[in-house]
């Protein structure tokens, strides 16, 4: 146990400093600094080495959080590190990205704010980065087998490292330019920079993973040709077809998908060249959903310098503190603030959108409307009516599955009520051999999910190829996914 009477002496929890906004917002480098070793080992202290540890139950990944917060408590880094790589191949990802819902069950939280768990996990990898502690574990013997993952977000990246490791021959195909799907395209720099992503691309490459970018499975290859050259294939393309919002003016030019927009961000911070660009520099900004992708909108036209930003959410403002329906250790529906949210704009809660406004086939503004439920349906209230002045709106309303081209014509896969891949208890789908890991089987889901999406499916594809598995299976697929929609 890290201190016995850790969570008794120090009852503030402390989280990372962030930068001050008027610094953070002229550029994109990431928001949160390094938090002081002293205090860190102290909130590592109040770790409670709980009799039944919940903090594993709120993990998908069944981190060892108990162990590595004693081991940050004591100075052993290279321990932490280990632990903490037992159970998670990325964890300077889920530090930064996650929501923790390994802290919304810590057992310290029933009376007290819980221990900062993301935060000991984010400084365990940062160190073991400046230590040079992370070096590539390659395989000691090959196997005969090939796979091929489709898709190089956390998912895929989880499924391809691991089968790397078992001795299998991996081969990442990514339809960009680059490796890291949305932790490359999609994440702000700002939340995480694209070194994160690099570091861990290069250790994978050294431990024998192959990546094959700019190749569009189901046009430049097709998935039975895939299917023919590999042993396995693994669909790992996540869920990237966007909610739409078919209502009167939506072809009107100024209102896009959220993706849109922060892919062509990612790349002008790359420096690379952006066609049609998207800025918000000068111009009211709107942004449709509350989640997650409308604040890193909200961030990126910040640092664009726009006039003024608005989010609109349908539905009401969630509280701040848990409600009576969600219980201890239960994920619960908080309102948080963001680090994109403290650097300005207006948050309006009970605001349903009617209708986009415009001239000449230009975006002017959104008619929208307060909300009220219908036999509970939420509905625009009639007579309160109002335009917002908007010369750019971001549909940030989450996604509706991975895109089917090519699955459901070459490889005749099925897609289930809520337009994911259809997939027995083994990640396999419906064609052997072919197998679905992370949001395209799951849903739009957390990252952490993703994860550990990735290294049970890796093992379900190394228990069909070879006959039995030494690789741990966190998660089976019909595990409940949280949702932050």
């Amino acid at each position: 146990m890290a201190d016995p009477r850790g969570f008794l002496k120090v009852r503030e929890r402390q989280t990372q400093p962030r930068r001050p906004v008027p610094v953070r917002i002229m550029d994109w480098k990431e928001v949160y600094e390094a938090q002081e070793k002293g205090v860190l080992k102290e909130q590592a202290g109040r770790c409670m080495d709980c009799g039944i540890p919940f903090c594993h139950q709120g993990c998908p990944l069944g981190n060892l959080i108990p162990e590595w917060n004693d081991l940050m408590y004591r100075d052993k880094g290279r321990e932490a590190i280990e632990r903490l790589h037992a159970t998670n191949n990325f964890p300077e990802f889920t530090g930064r990205l996650c929501p923790a819902p390994c802290e919304a069950s810590c057992v310290l939280g029933i009376n007290q704010p819980a221990v900062t768990i993301k935060q000991v996990e984010v400084s365990i990898i940062d160190q073991a980065f400046d230590e040079n502690w992370v070096t590539p574990h390659a395989p000691e013997r090959l196997t005969d087998k090939t796979i091929a993952v489709v898709g190089s977000g956390p998912a895929g990246l989880a499924v391809a490292q691991q089968l790397t490791r078992a001795g299998h021959t991996v081969a990442v195909y990514e339809r960009d330019d680059k490796i890291g799907g949305l932790l490359r395209y999609g994440i702000p720099d700002f939340k995480m920079e694209k070194l994160q992503v690099d570091r861990r691309l290069d250790q994978m490459r050294a431990e024998g993973t192959r990546f094959r970018t700019g190749v569009e499975v189901g046009r430049d290859i097709s998935w039975e040709q895939l299917r023919r050259r590999y042993d396995a294939v693994v669909v790992a393309t996540g869920a990237t077809v966007p909610r739409d919002l078919p209502i009167p003016g939506r072809d009107l030019n100024g209102v896009h998908f959220a993706m849109d927009y922060l892919v062509q961000a990612n790349r002008a911070v790359a420096g690379e060249p952006v066609r049609n660009s998207i800025s918000a520099e000068g111009k009211h900004v709107i942004i449709l959903g509350g989640g997650d992708t409308g604040a890193d909108c909200l961030g990126t036209a910040h640092r664009q310098q726009a006039a003024s930003v608005t989010t609109l959410a349908i539905g009401q403002q969630p509280p701040a503190e848990r409600a009576g329906h969600q219980p201890w250790p239960m994920y619960p529906t908080l309102f948080e603030t963001a680090s994109a949210h403290e650097e300005g704009g207006e948050r309006t809660y009970l605001s349903s959108t009617v209708e986009f406004v415009g001239e000449n086939g230009q975006l002017t503004g959104v008619k929208v409307a307060e909300t009220e439920f219908v036999d509970g349906r939420r509905v625009p209230k009639a007579g309160t009516e109002r335009v917002l002045p908007a010369d750019l709106v971001f549909l940030a309303l989450g996604f509706t599955g991975p895109e089917p081209a090519g699955l459901a014509d070459q490889l005749q896969t099925e897609f289930d009520e809520r337009s994911n891949v259809v997939r027995d208890g083994y990640y396999m789908t419906g064609t052997p051999g072919v197998f679905a890991a992370g949001d395209a089987g799951r849903g739009q889901s957390l990252i952490v999910w993703a994860i550990a999406e990735g290294r049970a499916c890796a093992a379900a594809v190394d228990q069909w190829l070879m006959g039995s598995t030494r690789l741990p299976a966190p998660v089976a697929p019909t595990d409940r996914a949280i949702s932050l929609l």
